[in-house]
């Protein structure tokens, strides 16, 4: 940049500023003014730390008790293609337990591996099938751990294979007067378990038969789903009940985590 020889013929001297100098100027203005733009803009939206996976995993903690059950459990869920060889499934929820804490609501030595990320509160519903002839307890256990209580857990679960353990086994939610009256431990006929790592949630499910028959071997969803898995639980479709339906309600989770943590624009 270079500025003109001083001009004394009005008397008072003043600089003149050469064409490439106004250039200059304008563009460094121009430019400030953006940047201060683009800070106003992301003060006033929140900016980008309201997206962050820390403020996602905090405003999932406090969801049990800011969001409606019907968010969470809504009284019917749509399973396109859930079913077996893709068959659609649609569920009716025919009970919601009162939110609690998880005593009970595990084999204890599934209770005993959740115990590092601990419980703050669990939430559970069962829902039944268009026919009526199955039933699935859905549960949502949010926990007190924080991102690396939980990624460790959901490391040992994963490395340590605890989700296809018969023995490590959520516990079904049965309710007087419905379709799962008769849905308890020796009615599990399948189940799944997953450790979440963005939220602290411990998510599960676990079906069985209505007319409240017993099963000798229950079955994990993840297995009784494979091509040609010939088990009672596998062919009555009962892995697909436990992992749809779960599946489904993890996504409700996630998306209503989302919508919680967006910033008004």
């Amino acid at each position: 940049m270079s500025f003109a020889e001083p001009d004394v013929s009005g008397g008072r001297p003043h600089l003149r500023v050469g064409p490439r100098t106004a250039a200059a100027a304008a563009c460094l203005v121009l430019g400030l003014g953006l940047i201060g733009g683009a800070a106003t803009g992301s003060w006033l939206t929140g900016g980008g730390a309201a997206d962050s996976p820390e403020n996602a995993f905090g405003t999932a903690r406090s969801l049990w008790h800011n969001v409606p059950v019907d968010e969470l459990f809504p009284p019917t869920v749509q399973g396109t293609g859930a079913g077996p060889g893709g068959a659609d499934r649609v569920w009716t929820r025919i009970a919601v337990a009162p939110d609690s804490g998880c005593a009970g609501a595990f084999d204890p030595l599934l209770s005993k591996a959740l115990a590092p990320v601990g419980c703050q509160r669990l939430l559970r519903a069962t829902y039944t099938d268009a026919t009526q002839s199955y039933v699935t307890t859905v549960g949502l256990l949010f926990a007190k751990g924080d991102p690396a209580a939980m990624s460790a857990l959901a490391a040992r679960v994963r490395d340590e294979h605890l989700d296809q353990r018969a023995d490590l086994m959520p516990r079904p939610y049965a309710a007087a007067g419905t379709a799962a009256a008769e849905f308890g431990d020796r009615q599990r006929a399948s189940w799944t378990l997953k450790v979440l790592t963005d939220a602290p949630v411990v998510a599960y499910s676990v079906s069985g038969w209505a007319d409240g028959r017993t099963v000798d071997t229950p079955q994990p969803a993840a297995d009784a789903v494979r091509s040609g898995a010939t088990t009672a639980p596998a062919q009555a479709g009962l892995g697909n009940e436990a992992q749809g339906l779960a599946d489904r309600i993890e996504r409700r989770l996630r998306t209503t985590v989302g919508t919680a943590t967006e910033q008004p624009s």
